[in-house]
């Protein structure tokens, strides 16, 4: 079986796009200034750079690559570049592509490229289809919201039992649609099995932080509770 998308790469850059796009798609649709009004920023998360754009067909989202902390301050959205596969956004959507075929809940990729940016770094961009009706995870502390954690805990577990590392799983990465998703896999990967099952405890330490952090606000009893119920989808007897 075929790629179900096509690669080009070339001096000054390349990307990736989906079969189902490839004859609609041109690189500009990486840069949000193409898209007008149609193209409107994500206000939560993104770190300011994650556009909403609007299309007929179906609603897409935009992101580019940035760095976040001290790094990003000198260099926001300079990468060094070695080789095209290497490139963040093209491994972000071959994993994508690889976790939809194992029946896992994350996005389609639609388009992933890169343009060279002097003769040692890159920027990066990766265009995946919105989940419609989508919202964090975090959107739904409350008690009436208990089976969404409890869902949410199950989900996690299916990406865990497959062996997928998701390098930044936070309460704005688990999306709550028709099920719970999991979405931004830049620097996930599949690991090799064998491997200590230790990266999952860490995994389910930092969500638990993000948890704590996001929902800080909240009833510190609340808060358990909606966290016990995720460990209960997570951990179910």
């Amino acid at each position: 079986m075929g790629n179900s998308y096509i690669r080009h790469v070339g001096p000054a850059g390349g990307y990736l796009v989906a079969r189902s796009f490839h004859r609609q798609f041109m690189e500009a649709w990486f840069e949000p200034g193409f898209w007008g009004e149609r193209a409107v920023p994500v206000t939560h998360g993104g770190r300011g750079s994650a556009w909403f754009l609007q299309l007929e067909s179906g609603d897409l989202v935009l992101r580019h690559f940035c760095r976040g902390g001290v790094p990003g301050r000198v260099i926001h959205r300079g990468y060094f570049y070695t080789r095209a596969d290497a490139v963040r956004s093209f491994a972000e959507f071959r994993l994508l592509d690889t976790l939809r075929k194992m029946d896992l809940p994350v996005p389609e990729p639609v388009a992933a490229g890169y343009r060279c940016r002097g003769p040692i770094f890159y920027h990066a961009s990766i265009i995946i289809r919105r989940i419609p009706g989508a919202k964090p995870l975090s959107r739904f502390a409350s008690n009436a919201n208990i089976g969404v954690w409890k869902d949410a805990g199950a989900c996690v577990r299916r990406f865990h039992d497959a062996g997928v590392f998701h390098a930044d799983l936070n309460v704005m990465n688990i999306l709550v649609s028709d099920q719970v998703y999991l979405i931004d896999f830049d620097r996930g990967r599949v690991m090799q099995s064998g491997r200590s099952g230790r990266w999952k405890a860490s995994n389910i330490a930092r969500l638990e932080r993000s948890v704590n952090k996001s929902l800080a606000d909240l009833d510190a009893g609340l808060r358990d509770q909606l966290w016990q119920a995720f460990l209960a989808g997570y951990r179910p007897e």
